[in-house]
């Protein structure tokens, strides 16, 4: 999972074998399955059933934030399963043949291109409103908010220390004090992997000699010591176990916006904006309603919910940005990067980084 989020896992019940669609709620209380706010909707001859099964493998602030107010604007009675990323990939695939879900909001377009047959093809009406950058030029993968990749900093280990960029990250003093995943199996190690390429690549060639002479030396630095999730990354910094951390900015600017003694950096390299999607699964029972709820996702008003107060970043056009984000335009991106690109040599790039790793242990 990208991110950690109170996990609510939802069993299907038997009723599904009959129904074609899932009757369970999650465990937790507070999901937006279970807010009881709407009563489905009459249904006419010809409509779908006022019904959603949204696989979501986002944070429950940002599920909570859309689903209940789809619910309420449109009286369809949305059931929630909340799982990690690889879980509900293998949930869809296995499921194929008769899906048991509609959405399916999960990763982006890089961590899914190989999926492609999963889903159903569908562009927003709201597409034009995204920014440029964002929008769904694949038929598939709609670009809803951005986590981009930042640095998390533990203020008070930090002391004099400078840390500005990557280039930083080689300092000696920082030596077995850097968190940082495995981007085999994390989302956010595997794009903050990639920042660092292109950040330090020859003329911004993540596939340079430079880019992975420097991965060498910041494994070095990490001395041995790689983290088991993502959530480990940004609870080590916080908690003071490490100085610094590369991780999402959504969990690290949440604690800053808690006031814990946490800073986040964006790297003066450059940070990638990878676009959190939303796909509608091939096959769904309610395809018309899972339009609805790509199309609501992308409307002014939820972008400018969230991005006025939660920590994920809205992608439509001129939305509202809570004062403690750091504004778009200060911070440097990648104009090179593709996430196309991306999508076909990660593999590559997981695998090369696997084999450095494995010459730093020799």
């Amino acid at each position: 999972m990208k991110k950690t989020a109170k996990i609510s896992a939802v069993l299907l019940a038997m009723a599904l074998a009959a129904t074609g669609c899932s009757s369970g709620k999650p465990a937790d209380n507070n999901t937006a399955a279970d807010t009881g706010k709407t009563q489905a909707a009459a249904q006419t001859p010809g409509e779908e059933d006022p019904v959603l099964v949204v696989y979501t493998a986002r944070g429950e602030s940002l599920n909570n934030a859309v689903i209940p107010e789809f619910e309420k604007d449109t009286g369809i009675k949305v059931e929630v399963v909340v799982a990690g990323t690889g879980e509900l990939l293998k949930r869809a695939q296995s499921e194929k043949a008769n899906p048991l879900g509609d959405i399916f909001w999960v990763a982006d377009q890089t961590m899914l291109s190989a999926s492609k047959d999963l889903f159903l093809e569908y562009v927003s009406s709201e597409n034009d409103n995204m920014i440029d950058a964002f929008k769904n030029t694949t038929g598939y993968f709609t670009p809803a908010f951005a986590d981009p990749t930042v640095m998390i900093v533990n203020k008070d280990l930090k002391g004099d220390t400078k840390i500005d960029g990557f280039e930083d990250l080689l300092n000696p003093e920082l030596k077995g004090k850097i968190a940082f995943g495995d981007p085999v199996n994390s989302s956010s190690a595997f794009q903050s992997l990639l920042a660092m390429l292109y950040g330090m690549g020859k003329d911004g060639d993540p596939l340079s000699d430079e880019a992975w002479a420097f991965v060498d030396k910041f494994i070095a630095n990490l001395d041995g010591k790689m983290c088991n999730s993502s959530s480990q990354v940004y609870k080590g910094v916080a908690e003071g176990e490490y100085v610094v951390g590369l991780t999402w900015e959504d969990p690290a600017a949440n604690y800053v916006k808690e006031g814990a003694a946490v800073e986040v950096v964006f790297p003066a390299e450059g940070a990638i904006f990878p676009g959190e999607s939303v796909q509608i699964l091939k096959d769904c029972k309610h395809p018309e309603n899972a339009k609805k709820f790509v199309d609501y996702m992308l409307s002014e008003k939820i972008q400018n919910a969230v991005g006025s107060t939660l920590t994920v970043r809205p992608l439509r056009k001129d939305t509202t940005l809570a004062d403690y984000m750091k504004p778009q335009n200060e911070i440097k991106l990648f104009d090179n990067y593709d996430e196309g690109w991306v999508a076909e040599h990660k593999l590559e790039i997981t695998n090369r980084f696997s084999e450095h790793l494995e010459t730093s242990m020799d």
